[in-house]
């Protein structure tokens, strides 16, 4: 390649690089904004919204609910993600390429529609909206997440050694402890990882399903869109990138080099 298209190729990337980032390097600067506005250029720097994000209770609920929902969902995704991944990877049975179908549906579905399905079914079966509902809505589209991480690991792993285990003796829950959950603790840690992250941020689903609960992109939300507490919303803006970002970079690193996916469609 000459030297003008390599210099047209990097100024390109640099524009789409700025065109993804800038708006959230932003608000990571309105966070840190002396006047607690979000006006450029920033008046000054100072750490001061973040112990007042930290006293705000308001913001605080909402941050620990985003986490326990994350979490919880998370964990319901790990288990049938697996189970699901395990079931199509090492069997075969009819329909089982429908199954891989269902089980990647979800995510494709637009939040809306999830979310009012769901807030449906909850009214219908008279269970209450909450916590509980959030974790379920959650984890309808999470498990895609650990489900194609783990599949790709297990298409990757040569079965011979699962075979040879069950050939000396060992059960299938011994096969899996020492043989299989090796293979892919990894591609687990990457699923849960990227799940947390999608879970932690959506906003549309969790309308439908939190009732009268906030979680942060829900406080957030109404927050902005009132024009409230402008420097918190900064804060807690930056803190939800943090806990988005970092999850998905360390699943990145993860499965880089083992052949694992990082999203959906991989």
């Amino acid at each position: 390649m000459d030297r003008p298209a390599r210099i047209l190729l990097r100024l390109a990337t640099i524009a789409v690089l700025l065109f993804i980032y800038a708006p959230l390097a932003l608000v990571i600067v309105y966070a840190f904004n002396r006047s607690g506005t979000s006006a450029w250029p920033p008046a000054g720097l100072t750490l001061n919204w973040f112990a007042d994000a930290a006293a705000n209770t308001g913001l605080r609920q909402a941050l620990l609910t985003s986490i326990a929902a994350a979490l919880g969902a998370t964990s319901i995704a790990l288990v049938l993600g697996t189970l699901a991944s395990l079931a199509v990877a090492r069997h075969r049975f009819f329909g089982r390429e429908t199954i891989s179908f269902v089980v990647i549906f979800p995510i494709a579905l637009p939040g809306i529609v999830t979310g009012m399905a769901l807030s449906t079914t909850f009214a219908t079966t008279d269970l209450p909206l909450g916590l509980f509902a959030i974790i379920v809505g959650h984890a309808t589209f999470s498990i895609v997440l650990v489900y194609n991480n783990v599949i790709a690991r297990l298409r990757r792993a040569a079965r011979s050694l699962e075979e040879a285990s069950s050939d000396l003796g060992a059960d299938s829950w011994q096969t899996f402890r020492y043989i299989t959950f090796p293979t892919i603790r990894t591609a687990l840690l990457a699923g849960g990882l990227l799940a947390f992250a999608l879970s932690f941020d959506e906003v549309i689903v969790t309308l439908f399903t939190a009732g009268g609960l906030k979680t942060l992109p829900i406080w957030i939300f109404e927050s902005f869109r009132l024009a409230r507490q402008v420097s918190l919303v900064n804060v807690a803006g930056l803190v939800a990138i943090l806990l988005s970002v970092i999850p998905v970079y360390i699943a990145s690193r993860l499965t880089q080099d083992t052949g694992g996916v990082t999203g959906a469609k991989g």
